[in-house]
Protein backbone atom coordinates (compact mmCIF):
# COMPACT_ATOMS: atom_id res chain seq x y z
CA UNK A 1 0.00 0.00 0.00
CA UNK A 2 1.37 3.39 -1.01
CA UNK A 3 1.85 5.88 1.85
CA UNK A 4 -0.01 9.20 1.45
CA UNK A 5 2.27 12.18 0.92
CA UNK A 6 1.95 14.89 3.58
CA UNK A 7 2.17 18.53 2.50
CA UNK A 8 5.22 20.56 3.39
CA UNK A 9 5.01 24.21 4.45
CA UNK A 10 7.15 26.58 2.39
CA UNK A 11 7.80 30.31 2.46
CA UNK A 12 8.80 31.98 -0.79
CA UNK A 13 10.18 35.52 -0.57
CA UNK A 14 9.82 37.81 -3.59
CA UNK A 15 11.15 41.27 -4.38
CA UNK A 16 8.24 43.61 -4.98
CA UNK A 17 4.61 43.82 -3.89
CA UNK A 18 2.09 41.21 -4.94
CA UNK A 19 -1.56 41.92 -4.16
CA UNK A 20 -3.30 39.46 -1.84
CA UNK A 21 -5.83 38.98 -4.63
CA UNK A 22 -3.29 36.66 -6.32
CA UNK A 23 -3.63 34.12 -3.49
CA UNK A 24 -6.25 32.00 -5.28
CA UNK A 25 -4.22 31.85 -8.50
CA UNK A 26 -1.18 30.80 -6.45
CA UNK A 27 -2.86 27.64 -5.15
CA UNK A 28 -4.53 29.44 -2.18
CA UNK A 29 -1.17 30.36 -0.66
CA UNK A 30 -1.09 33.08 2.00
CA UNK A 31 0.39 36.41 0.88
CA UNK A 32 2.11 38.58 3.49
CA UNK A 33 4.47 41.53 3.34
CA UNK A 34 7.91 42.14 4.79
CA UNK A 35 9.35 45.61 4.71
CA UNK A 36 8.23 48.01 2.03
CA UNK A 37 9.14 46.01 -1.05
CA UNK A 38 9.04 42.27 -0.29
CA UNK A 39 6.23 39.74 -0.50
CA UNK A 40 6.09 36.42 1.35
CA UNK A 41 4.06 33.61 -0.23
CA UNK A 42 3.44 30.89 2.34
CA UNK A 43 1.50 27.64 2.55
CA UNK A 44 1.27 23.90 2.13
CA UNK A 45 2.79 22.31 -0.96
CA UNK A 46 2.07 18.64 -1.60
CA UNK A 47 5.25 17.61 -3.43
CA UNK A 48 8.14 18.75 -5.63
CA UNK A 49 5.95 18.80 -8.73
CA UNK A 50 3.50 21.21 -7.04
CA UNK A 51 6.43 23.36 -5.84
CA UNK A 52 7.84 23.66 -9.37
CA UNK A 53 4.37 24.46 -10.73
CA UNK A 54 3.99 27.26 -8.17
CA UNK A 55 7.47 28.59 -8.99
CA UNK A 56 6.53 28.70 -12.70
CA UNK A 57 3.49 30.83 -11.85
CA UNK A 58 5.66 33.14 -9.74
CA UNK A 59 8.16 33.41 -12.60
CA UNK A 60 5.33 34.42 -14.93
CA UNK A 61 4.46 37.32 -12.59
CA UNK A 62 7.92 38.79 -13.19
CA UNK A 63 8.83 39.31 -9.52
CA UNK A 64 12.43 38.41 -8.64
CA UNK A 65 12.82 35.42 -6.33
CA UNK A 66 14.76 36.15 -3.12
CA UNK A 67 14.48 32.84 -1.26
CA UNK A 68 12.58 29.59 -0.78
CA UNK A 69 12.49 27.97 2.67
CA UNK A 70 11.00 24.71 3.82
CA UNK A 71 9.39 25.39 7.20
CA UNK A 72 7.72 22.13 8.18
CA UNK A 73 6.34 18.91 6.80
CA UNK A 74 3.12 19.32 8.80
CA UNK A 75 0.14 20.97 7.09
CA UNK A 76 -1.12 24.32 8.47
CA UNK A 77 -4.17 22.82 10.13
CA UNK A 78 -2.02 20.41 12.20
CA UNK A 79 0.34 23.07 13.61
CA UNK A 80 -0.18 24.27 17.16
Amino acid sequence: MKEKTKPTIYTIKLKGRLSREWSEWLEAMTIEYEGENETIVKGDILDQSALFGLLKKIRDLGLPLISINQISNKPNQERK
